[in-house]
């Protein structure tokens, strides 16, 4: 898989001035859940990542795992591509860097 394909970084406004309360909220909910702390930090540890391996890495089933990388994804933590059956998932540096930025600014 072509890692800038998948991993080229959507625009999102660092400056913690803009963010809301609700921003706020919403990215501290994306990573208040163990399982979800542990993909980012697998997937920060790798350029990118194809689900079934992480899978392999979390003591989780399918479902759930993928139920918590759709939550990351959301809020713009990871992001994935489709590539056949599978999607290679990466972390969104730029939303890292935004929530870096509300969570230094509290």
């Amino acid at each position: 898989m072509n890692l800038s394909s998948c991993c080229s970084s959507e625009e999102v406004p660092t400056s913690p001035e803009q963010g809301s309360d609700d921003e706020v909220a919403r990215l501290a909910w994306a990573i208040a859940h163990p399982a979800r702390v542990r993909l980012l930090r697998i997937l920060l540890s790798r350029k990118s990542c194809i689900c079934g391996e992480l899978v392999e890495m979390m003591p989780l089933a399918q479902s759930t795992v993928s139920q918590h990388l759709k939550i990351l994804k959301q809020a713009g933590l990871v992001q994935g591509e489709i590539d056949g059956p599978k999607i290679c998932y990466c972390v969104n540096q730029t939303g890292l860097a935004r929530l870096k930025a509300l969570v230094a600014a509290l």
